[in-house]
């Protein structure tokens, strides 16, 4: 491809060209890549699952950045723009020359390569501009394939990685234009606050979803999403040749979200291979569609063989996708507790979590930090204390005999208060309070 008709399309998303619309900002991730920006020399890879925000959270800190150092030295690069024609390394190689040659960037560039995983080897061409010292670069995609994991292995160690969510609580009040900034806001607006929170079980937190008004394109949209995401992140990266059956696995995990499974019994119930279960599952938690909760034991090995429990990365997907014959409102509750602790902890990779077995009783979620549980978890969708049971208080106070941990929380749906048993103290917490007080990036000892 000639020069000139790179930089063309190139003009059509740079603030040097005719610019881009930036959507809605989301502060806590711009602020997040800005600092990293300024204060590390890494490579900064940005993923999550696809229609999160991520392209246009890249175009605010292209647009932050070229106020910044001058227009002329930023260059964002959408890999899903098809005039690109070409997915090979070479590709990238040209952009760049391209770049350099027309635009004359005066100081060391930023580089934001969004969508990278569509081009071939592209770790090598990020690698030695980093090693050269020669741009900022922020690279990004839909898979689970950019994060630390494997992306340490592909550029030795060199990455920040941040993963990108669809819209916590507070961010989709922010959205549907609810102040819930202080304290003094929660209580003017609970009532709206409790009321959004409905929307929010039902559509759940991606923005498009959010900036849409009729419930009927919401469904439509989270449908659409869900099977782009099977073709596009699934099917086609992993060349599946089984379809029908990846599909009719996905379609029976978003419809059994909160729920364990072992990789036995969904063979069993589902008439498939053990090992096409277990290859599918782990391409499905790649896409970062679904994700997986262990249950927590002494020894990896109890780990790897009692059952996980599936949760969806977005409660309006599930709803608009998994087959229902009634509300089950607990289950959509545990899920969106389990996403925001996902969200909430995502910077801090010695907190793990896992739900647990005592006796046969189920505590929902284990916070680990390093060697130490931090807080247990119990969700129960309740509007009165009589309503929660003593199986769910039992197994709370037994887990925390067991591990040795005092923080124990029940997170309820409207009762705020606290239960005095056998020494020990249970706290009651209100869903929307629960996810209002803390930030994604919540320290664990303020919980």
């Amino acid at each position: 491809m000639r020069k000139e008709e790179i930089i063309s399309i190139l003009s059509d998303w740079n603030f040097w060209g005719k610019g881009l619309d930036t959507g809605r900002e989301r502060a806590f991730y711009l602020n997040r890549i800005l600092s990293f920006l300024e204060g590390v020399e890494k490579v900064i890879s940005v993923y999550g699952v696809r229609r999160s925000g991520k392209s246009f959270l890249l175009r605010q800190v292209a647009k932050e950045l070229s106020e910044k150092l001058g227009r002329n030295n930023v260059l964002y690069v959408n890999f899903e723009e098809v005039r690109f024609g070409s997915n090979e390394i070479k590709m990238l190689v040209e952009i760049y020359d391209a770049y350099r040659e027309f635009i004359r960037p005066d100081k060391k560039p930023l580089l934001i390569l969004d969508e990278v995983q569509e081009i071939r080897e592209w770790e090598r061409f990020v690698r030695s501009l980093h090693e050269k010292n020669e741009a900022k670069l922020i690279v990004s995609g839909s898979s689970a394939k950019l994060m630390s994991e494997d992306l340490a292995t592909l550029l030795s160690g060199r990455d920040v990685p941040i993963e990108i969510f669809p819209l916590g609580f507070r961010e989709f009040l922010e959205f549907r234009g609810v102040e819930a900034n202080s304290e003094k806001d929660v209580i003017i607006r609970k009532f709206e606050i409790i009321q959004r929170l409905r929307e929010y079980f039902e559509f759940g937190g991606f923005p498009e979803v959010v900036l849409e008004g009729e419930e009927e394109k919401k469904k439509a949209i989270l449908r659409r999403y869900f099977e782009t995401i099977l073709v596009k992140d699934v099917e086609r990266k992993f060349k599946v040749r089984e379809k029908e059956k990846l599909e009719f696995l996905a379609n029976f995990y978003i419809t059994n979200v909160s729920s364990p499974i072992t990789y036995t019994n969904v063979s069993k119930i589902l008439s498939l291979p053990k090992k096409t279960v277990e290859r599918f599952s782990s391409y499905l938690a790649t896409s970062r569609a679904l994700f997986f909760v262990s249950r927590f034991s002494p020894t990896l090995k109890e780990q790897e063989r009692a059952a996980r429990k599936v949760y969806s990365i977005d409660t309006g997907m599930s709803n608009a996708v998994g087959f229902k014959i009634f509300e089950n409102y607990g289950k959509t509750m545990e899920n969106i507790v389990a996403v925001e602790l996902l969200r909430r902890f995502s910077t801090s990779p010695t907190v793990k979590i896992y739900y647990l077995k005592v006796n046969e009783k189920e505590v929902d979620f284990v916070i680990k930090e390093g060697l130490q549980i931090k807080q247990l978890i119990q969700v129960s969708y309740v509007s009165s204390k009589d309503e929660i049971s003593k199986r769910e208080i039992d197994a709370l106070l037994k887990a925390g005999e067991k591990l040795k941990c005092d923080n124990l929380i029940i997170v309820t749906w409207d009762i705020e208060e606290q239960i005095r048993m056998n020494e020990k103290i249970v706290k009651l917490v209100p869903l929307w309070k629960w996810l209002l007080a803390y930030n994604s990036d919540a320290d664990l000892r303020k919980m």
